[in-house]
C-alpha cells in the first residue's frame, strides 16, 4: 500500500507518469443510496430490493463475510464532505484523485449491491442493467474521463448475453466484467457464450476480485481473519487463470483479451511455471491446448498493478516486472479503498521513462483502444 500525501506536489516530486498522464484501470464509484437506481430500475425490482434485499450464497446479510479493516474498505480521507460513502461524490473524486494525479482516463469498477453474486438471477440482471445505466448517467456523461464497463452475472448466461447486446448497442462501454468468485470456475463451457460475444465485439473481459459464490475463498477452507481472506484474492485469480487457460478458453477465442483486476501480479511467475511443467507431463489429457500455458498468458492476459508487491529489495520487484512483462501490466490505484496505490510512489524500483509510459498509459490504451 502506498503512502497518501495530501498536499501539492513539488516539481521534483512530479514523476514521469503524471507528466504523461495516467490511465487508472481500477476506480470504484459508489451509490450515494440505492435511490440513485430508481430511475433505471423497474418498480417491481425497486420493491424487491427494499422488501427482500439481496439473496447470496453466504450466511451474511448486508455485509461481507469478514469485517473490513476500515469502514467500506475505504481510506479515512475519502469520505466526501457532502456526506455519502467514499466514491459517491464526483466533484470530490475529481478534487482528490482525478485532477491532482492527472488521470486521463479512469475505468469504473462497481462493487455495490453484490452485483455479481445475486442468486435470484432475474433480480441480479435487473440490478446489473440499472448499474450499467447509472455508470453512464452519473459518471461517464458528467466526466468523460471515466469509462464504464458492462457488468454481468455469468451464472445467468442468457441474461448476461442480453445485457451485453443492449450495452453494445449503446456503444459507450469499454469492457465486459465478470466475477472470479461465482458458482463454477470461469473456464467452464457454460460461460463460453459470453467469451464468444466479447471476442466478436472486440471488448476485453475484465475480471475484478470479489464476489460470493458460496465457496470458501481459499483452497483450504474458510479463514479466521480478514487479512487471510484479503490475501486469498490472489489465490482466486490464480485459480481462474489456470481454469481459463487449461480448459482452452484462449485457444478457442484467440483474439479475446483478459484483464485481471486487483489481484496483483507477484504470484504469476510461479503459477505459470507450474502450469507449464504440468502441461509437459500431462499434455495428453488436454489435447485441445496447442501451446504451453505460458504462451497463452503472454499473448492474451493483462494484469493491473494494485496491490503492488513491496519486497524488501527493489531489485526483486524489478525482476518480477521483467518476468511478467512490462507490456502486460496496467496501472491501477483502487481508489478510494484503504490499500490505494498512489501512482507517485507505488513502484519502489527504478523504471525507465519508456517503461513508465507503458505501465501508466500506453499499455491500457492498447488494450482498451482509447
Amino acid at each position: 500500500m502506498s503512502e497518501v500525501i495530501d498536499r501539492p506536489l513539488r516539481d521534483d516530486e512530479k514523476p514521469a507518469a503524471s507528466r504523461l498522464r495516467i490511465v487508472d484501470c481500477d476506480v470504484h464509484p459508489s451509490l450515494r443510496s440505492t435511490d440513485d437506481l430508481n430511475e433505471f430500475l423497474p418498480k417491481r425490482w425497486q420493491h424487491h430490493l427494499k422488501e427482500y434485499g439481496s439473496h447470496l450464497r453466504t450466511p451474511y446479510l448486508f455485509t461481507t463475510p469478514y469485517p473490513r479493516s476500515s469502514p467500506l474498505i475505504a481510506r479515512r480521507d475519502a469520505w466526501p464532505p457532502t456526506g455519502g460513502p467514499p466514491g459517491s461524490d464526483l466533484a470530490f473524486m475529481q478534487k482528490q484523485h482525478l485532477d491532482p494525479l492527472d488521470v486521463e482516463f479512469g475505468i469504473l469498477q462497481v462493487l455495490d449491491l453484490f452485483i455479481f453474486s445475486q442468486q435470484n438471477l432475474e433480480f441480479g440482471a435487473a440490478i446489473q442493467r440499472a448499474i450499467n445505466d447509472w455508470q453512464l448517467a452519473f459518471w461517464s456523461h458528467r466526466d468523460p474521463r471515466l469509462k464504464a464497463s458492462i457488468l454481468v452475472g455469468q451464472d445467468g448466461t442468457d441474461l448476461a448475453i442480453a445485457e451485453i447486446e443492449r450495452c453494445a448497442r449503446i456503444g459507450e462501454y469499454i469492457q465486459i466484467n465478470v466475477s472470479p468468485r461465482a458458482n463454477e470456475p470461469l473456464g467452464r463451457r457454460r460461460y463460453w457464450p459470453i467469451y464468444e460475444r466479447a471476442q466478436e465485439l472486440d471488448l476485453p473481459l475484465g475480471i475484478h476480485v470479489g464476489g460470493y459464490g458460496g465457496h470458501a475463498p481459499t483452497g483450504g477452507g474458510w479463514p479466521s481473519y480478514y487479512v487471510e481472506e484479503h490475501q486469498s484474492n490472489a489465490h482466486t485469480i490464480a485459480a481462474q487463470l489456470a481454469s481459463l487457460v487449461i480448459e482452452g478458453v484462449p485457444e478457442r477465442f484467440p483474439k479475446l483479451k483478459f484483464v485481471f483486476i486487483e489481484g496483483g501480479f507477484g504470484w504469476i511467475p510461479s503459477a505459470v511455471w507450474r502450469m507449464d511443467q504440468h502441461f509437459e507431463r500431462f499434455r495428453s489429457e488436454v489435447p485441445h491446448l496447442k501451446r504451453k500455458p505460458s504462451e497463452y498468458v503472454r499473448d492474451q492476459f493483462w494484469f493491473t498493478t494494485q496491490p503492488i508487491d513491496e519486497p524488501d529489495e527493489a531489485r526483486h520487484l524489478r525482476s518480477l516486472i521483467e518476468w511478467v512483462g512490462i507490456d502486460r501490466l496496467l496501472f491501477s490505484s483502487d481508489y478510494p479503498h484503504w490499500d490505494f496505490d498512489d501512482p507517485r510512489f507505488a513502484f519502489k524500483t527504478p523504471l525507465t521513462e519508456a517503461e513508465r509510459k507503458k505501465i501508466f498509459s500506453t499499455n491500457a490504451r492498447a488494450v482498451y483502444k482509447f
